[in-house]
């Protein structure tokens, strides 16, 4: 029996024992990043780059100048892992800031979940000249479009391998991990605490989004399912989106076809007027 196997038998049983115990230790994994080092392609980009501390004790990293352009990873995640992207937003004419969520990196805290995430990006905002995007990865795709319902002023955001309900995410993780129903109930229970926001306002469907966007996504993502990505479609109005056959939850950042499309959005409100923009 595998590692995995074990987890998943001893959380079936105990969970049924004592449901609140099994899952407040499952929550504590959950919000928990693990540090995972830059690969080996990310280093060059790394060294090219300015580190800054944000008010609030958040890193982040910087390279170019000009427009404003805001990007947030996913979970133990690092803002290197938008190297394909950042250098051609740089060459551009685009001032790229990359966050260290927190829990991540050199950003402070323990722990972390999307709201964290989102509030990170508010924070950002605050420091930053106004944004001409907003770019997010799997979580931080998910905590960019929940920053707009918290007061984030950007001119458009993109969307690339998000969910777009949390909870649905939730109940996939608490069922892969084999948690029996009522122990599945306190784990999401105690995800709300911790998150200080009830899990079902962290759905899309409930946003108003009333600005430009992109929601990028490939097909064989293993971990956040492409339906996913048509339900934020769905519910943005004004986003167009980019399907790709291939390209899983990770390699889909280095895609050309993700990289022109940024461009293209960016260029097009460029030459928007504001007044249109506003109306």
């Amino acid at each position: 029996m595998n590692n995995l196997s074990w987890v998943r038998g001893f959380n079936a049983t105990v969970g049924r024992l004592a449901p609140h115990t099994v899952a407040s230790k499952l929550r504590r994994e959950f919000m928990t990043p693990r540090e995972l080092p830059p690969r080996e392609w990310e280093l060059p980009l790394l060294g090219q780059a300015e580190r800054i501390t944000l008010r609030f004790g958040l890193s982040a990293l910087r390279w170019g100048s000009g427009p404003a352009v805001l990007l947030m990873h996913g979970w133990e995640g690092r803002p290197t892992q938008f190297a394909e992207l950042i250098k051609t937003l740089v060459r551009a004419g685009y001032g790229v800031v990359a966050l260290e969520g927190p829990a991540h990196g050199r950003s402070p805290g323990q722990e972390a979940n999307v709201v964290l995430f989102a509030r990170a990006l508010l924070e950002a905002a605050g420091e930053m000249p106004p944004l001409k995007a907003v770019i997010g990865h799997s979580m931080g795709g998910a905590s960019a479009l929940l920053a707009t319902q918290l007061g984030l002023r950007t001119e458009v955001v993109v969307s690339i391998a998000a969910p777009a309900r949390i909870l649905t995410m939730l109940r996939r993780f608490a069922r892969f991990m084999g948690l029996p129903a009522q122990a599945r109930a306190q784990f999401i229970r105690l995800v709300e605490q911790h998150a200080g926001m009830p899990v079902a306002q962290l759905d899309v469907a409930r946003y108003q989004l009333d600005f430009p966007g992109l929601v990028v996504h490939a097909a064989d993502d293993p971990m956040v399912p492409f339906s996913e990505a048509e339900a934020i479609h769905e519910a943005w109005f004004d986003s167009r989106l980019l399907r790709l056959e291939q390209g899983g939850h990770q390699r889909v950042l280095a895609d050309p076809r993700l990289q022109a499309a940024v461009l293209q959005l960016l260029g097009e409100v460029r030459h928007t007027p504001s007044s249109a923009l506003a109306s």
